[in-house]
């Protein structure tokens, strides 16, 4: 039985969010949550949130099952759309701003 929770088009670069989703995988739910919690980074509070959602779609959708047990199978950070912006310079130049951004998906299993 698998929950799964996806947050799309978060304003957070992915490398920097799949340092703090290396930290969760393979944990059990609950200590994972309390990583995320106290670990001082923007990943953190978007992860957290996202798991949060997916032990909600497990109690929601999967009958019988025993949220207590479950585990982080894995956490999925893939590259979303780039906001690409523009900053003037001296003597009439631009330098591109990309504004990068990322899909974070959260899979929980027995």
């Amino acid at each position: 039985m698998q929950a799964k929770a996806i947050a799309k088009n978060v304003r957070i670069t992915a490398r920097k969010a799949r340092l703090v989703a290396r930290n969760v995988k393979g944990m059990p739910v609950e200590n994972a949550l309390n990583v995320l919690k106290f670990t001082p980074k923007k990943a953190a509070n978007i992860i957290y949130q996202v798991m949060r959602s997916a032990l909600a779609n497990a109690e929601d959708q999967l009958a019988g099952v025993d949220i207590d047990a479950m585990m982080v199978k894995d956490v999925i950070v893939n590259e979303g759309p780039t906001w690409k912006r523009f900053m003037p310079r001296s003597q009439g130049r631009a330098n591109n701003i990309m504004k990068r951004t990322s899909h974070i998906t959260v899979i929980l299993s027995e």
